[in-house]
């Protein structure tokens, strides 16, 4: 709503440039002491930092200049009514200054404009006066510009508020409260949240894309994958589980060539981790029309992987033959499989070097050889039975024993490496340590589910590679104000701006 018409631009492109001369001379001088001395390493670096206070500077004063020249200056040359969001408004008749002014990546500029106090059912509604050139600028919470906002965003994902506050300090000579970082960051991970389902399904269909056009002995593969992983969640006695899930694309010769990531704060049988899964997955394969690729789910056979399996993966209708289900190649992680011969070594050898000998051989024919879970079991009931274990140690041998007899269909790996499919769960493990070790168990740490959840989808979309197409689409979907040509009817006076 908020432009200028043509004949003003000249102007205030003058007023820009004379209020750009000052660093322009000052850079100017900048360069004179520095050719004029020994070129030092210390030299260097004063030099630079001067240079970039200066260029900071300049587009501090370019901004400021810009932005508050975008309304008209009196208030017949506005509309005296916007409608927003289903609500009315009328115009004040003085600009007043944004209050904390605005934060830019350069810095902090004043800001002055006209606001709009809402008329007698907005009022009743409990809604707020609102400035439409903010809106229209696209200012996030009042308090920061599109651009310092996304850079909020993104060191939200790997930095802790402290750090946070601090970078923002010294890079860009903004003073936050917590609040008010705490208010931007939300804004922007709940905006990034609404668009990032959809950039995630156009992500992977452009990975199968590519897929499909690789040369290679195999099939293309889309593999899935989920974990769980224990999280300090504030005023709880014991960590709680949260989740991560993986949706991973590998071309003909088996390369990857992307992963997608989904994850969820601590929940209730990982109910919306589910959720969110199953439907990207549904859709994805909808919306695919190239050749259909190996589908492998690749998990520890924890409870709740295998669960989601058993009532929702297996029961998947494929797209393209109504009535059939999708035929899925269940693997178990290879290297948690190996933990159990470990086990089964430890009770079955007292020497340690006996031990790790034997479990190196049956690790090799683990992965190698066809039928190798029943050899590994004759092996080790060979060496059972020549044993006497105490009472803790035949449980460990049994608990081991027993998980590969149950888990052995889902353990071909000459098979699987056969078809190029990976073996591994590595993938969704290093998800569990990305997305929530390295951001959210340092040392004292303790969450909220809601503070949690807002830095886990600034993680998401980061890690997903879809952060610039979701951040995008978040401004370009934020309401505008409309202006009203028909007078509304109002028989109350407006209500007291906020």
């Amino acid at each position: 709503m908020v432009s200028r018409i043509a004949q003003d631009v000249q102007p205030v492109v003058e007023e820009t440039r004379a209020a750009a001369e000052s660093q322009v001379e000052e850079i100017e001088q900048l360069v004179q002491a520095f050719l004029l001395q020994p070129v030092t390493p210390e030299a260097t670096w004063q030099f630079e930092k001067a240079v970039e206070n200066c260029v900071r500077e300049l587009g501090r004063g370019v901004l400021e200049v810009v932005y508050n020249r975008l309304e008209a200056d009196t208030p017949d040359e506005m509309p005296k009514h916007v409608q927003f969001e289903g609500h009315q408004y009328s115009r004040k008749n003085e600009k007043t200054n944004n209050r904390h002014g605005i934060g830019t990546v350069f810095g902090k500029i004043p800001l002055v404009r006209f606001s709009y106090e809402p008329l007698s059912a907005a009022r009743d509604e409990q809604q707020q006066s609102f400035s439409p050139l903010e809106r229209s600028l696209g200012i996030v919470e009042g308090n920061a510009s599109p651009a310092l906002a996304e850079r909020v965003g993104r060191a939200a994902a790997s930095h802790t508020q402290q750090e946070l506050l601090e970078l923002l300090q010294r890079e860009h000579e903004i003073g936050w409260s917590t609040k008010v970082l705490r208010q931007v960051t939300a804004a922007v991970s709940q905006g990034v949240a609404e668009h990032l389902h959809e950039a995630q399904k156009e992500q992977l269909l452009a990975w199968l894309q590519t897929a499909d056009g690789s040369k290679g002995r195999h099939k293309i593969t889309l593999a899935v994958g989920r974990d769980g992983i224990m999280l300090p969640i504030r005023n709880e006695k014991t960590y709680k589980e949260g989740a991560v899930a993986t949706v991973t694309v590998y071309d003909r010769c088996g390369r990857r060539l992307g992963t997608m990531y989904l994850g969820q704060m601590p929940e209730a049988y990982q109910a919306t981790l589910s959720e969110e899964l199953t439907r990207l997955l549904a859709e994805l394969f909808a919306a695919w029309d190239g050749c259909w690729p190996r589908l492998v789910y690749i998990t520890d056979a924890g409870y709740h992987p295998t669960e989601y399996f058993d009532q929702v993966l297996s029961q998947m209708e494929h797209p393209r033959h109504a009535g059939q289900l999708l035929e899925w190649t269940r693997i178990v992680d290879f290297y948690h499989a190996t933990e159990y011969l470990a086990k089964l070594a430890a009770v079955l050898f007292d020497d340690p070097r006996a031990a790790h000998a034997w479990q190196r051989r049956m690790r090799h024919r683990l992965k190698h050889e066809p039928n190798a879970i029943f050899r590994i079991q004759h092996s080790a009931a060979k060496h059972h039975s020549e044993l006497k274990l105490t009472k803790t140690e035949e449980e460990t041998y049994r608990k081991a024993y027993q998980y590969l007899n149950n888990q052995k269909a889902y353990m071909d790996y000459q098979t699987y490496r056969g078809l190029g499919l990976p073996i591994g769960s590595g993938i969704t493990e290093a998800a569990c340590k990305t997305v929530f070790t390295q951001r959210f168990k340092e040392s004292g740490m303790s969450w909220g589910i809601e503070g949690g959840g807002v830095i886990l989808t600034l993680r998401l979309a980061m890690m997903s590679q879809v952060w610039e197409i979701v951040y995008s689409q978040y401004l370009a979907t934020r309401p505008q104000p409309k202006r009203v040509t028909k007078t509304p009817n109002c028989n109350e006076p407006y209500a007291k701006a906020a």
